[in-house]
């Protein structure tokens, strides 16, 4: 089987364009390609689809490359306009003591429902596309002779050519991102959802760690748990397990390579899908249901008329925030244990649990 290709977020996409179209505005280059830099540290490079310069204004576009991934969003084309202003009125935009503003443009949805990485109201633009489109600007204001020019005076607004019809497409309007597509990605890359490259890769990993004469494996759900986890516990890298949405698989697999331990890396959405025995984790195989999640809660102790409230909550962030709020870490800790339950009668092996969120790392260990 040939190995399936990596592809681009729709962040890193909005940050080349971006980029390009501050270099035509400012130093009136016409790239055709544009390289920029990534949360990681590497950098890579993006053919531009277009770029105009129109007065104190430019534009410019690049379509989204998602490679083998199937995702929607695959061929869209992501547009950056950049525009000089020589002042702000107040209210006029939302992060007017940023370095960058950034709006959202036709095609691209704004957060109307708490719950969400981003304030209601705000853009959907994710924190990391949002901090590399910052720092996309910022190289191509250094790259032109307008290297000392207040980047205040520079408004980016992202838009989706036909993005509102594409949104209709995924959850957004049941998350309250209404009028067009979230701008996504917390490392710029899409990696390719194929359960047999996941399953494979799994397996190998665990090989690896047994080869290296590891007893303990750790089982993260992202990266930014893996990052968490690895950091608590302090393990040599050959533990470190990506399972990805594969939840169940990695579980018994650990089993089967004989491993003694497990710990098990995840935010709270899939240590909540583990809470209720659910087996692949990924959005598109069952999005979690609120009522499933609330009548989880009741199950295990809340009461009757907060159940009712969590079941109108927007996301599992929401039910987690509003848990936090209510004082009730007992119960975020007891499901949590109910997520160990499964992992145990799956596996045949003792579990660790570890919930991670990405302000603080892991903050409940079962």
């Amino acid at each position: 089987m040939s190995k399936l290709r990596s592809g681009y977020t729709t962040g890193a996409c909005a940050a080349a364009a971006t980029k390009t179209a501050t270099l035509m505005l400012l130093g009136g280059s016409s790239p055709q390609q544009v390289n920029i830099p990534f949360p990681d540290g590497e950098r890579h490079s993006f053919l531009v689809h277009t770029c105009v310069l129109e007065g104190e204004t430019a534009w410019a576009s690049v379509i989204k490359d998602a490679g083998d991934d199937p995702d929607v969003t695959n061929g869209a084309e992501i547009i950056a306009v950049v525009k000089k202003v020589s002042k702000f009125r107040k209210g006029e935009v939302g992060e007017g003591d940023e370095a960058v503003v950034i709006r959202a443009g036709s095609g691209v949805g704004t957060i109307t429902k708490p719950g969400l990485p981003i304030p209601v109201g705000e853009p959907a633009v994710n924190p990391v596309p949002r901090q590399m489109i910052r720092d996309a600007m910022a190289e191509a204001i250094n790259e032109t002779v307008a290297s000392s020019i207040d980047l205040l005076s520079l408004v980016v607004t992202i838009s989706v050519r036909d993005g509102e019809a594409l949104a209709e497409k995924t959850l957004n309007r049941r998350l309250g991102i209404i009028g067009g597509l979230s701008i996504l990605g917390t490392t710029g890359i899409v990696r390719p959802v194929s359960a047999k490259a996941w399953t494979d890769t799994i397996d190998a990993s665990m090989k690896v760690a047994r080869a290296a004469g590891l007893d303990e494996v750790v089982l993260s759900t992202g990266r930014t748990s893996e990052a968490a986890a690895q950091k608590l516990l302090q393990l040599p890298e050959e533990a470190q397990v990506m399972m990805g949405d594969y939840f169940e698989y990695a579980l018994q697999a650990a089993g089967r390579h004989g491993f003694g331990k497990i710990h098990l890396a995840g935010m709270w959405a899939k240590i909540l899908k583990g809470a209720l025995c659910i087996p692949q984790t990924h959005v598109r195989n069952g999005a979690l249901e609120m009522e499933q999640a609330a009548d989880l809660l009741g199950e295990l102790g809340l009461e009757q008329d907060r159940v009712a409230l969590m079941k109108q909550a927007n996301t599992a962030r929401e039910i987690l925030q509003r848990l936090q709020g209510q004082g009730r870490d007992e119960l975020v800790r007891t499901v949590c244990r109910k997520a160990r339950q499964y992992a145990e009668e799956c596996s045949g092996l003792p579990v660790s649990v570890y919930l991670v969120t990405s302000e603080d790392g892991v903050i409940e260990q079962v």
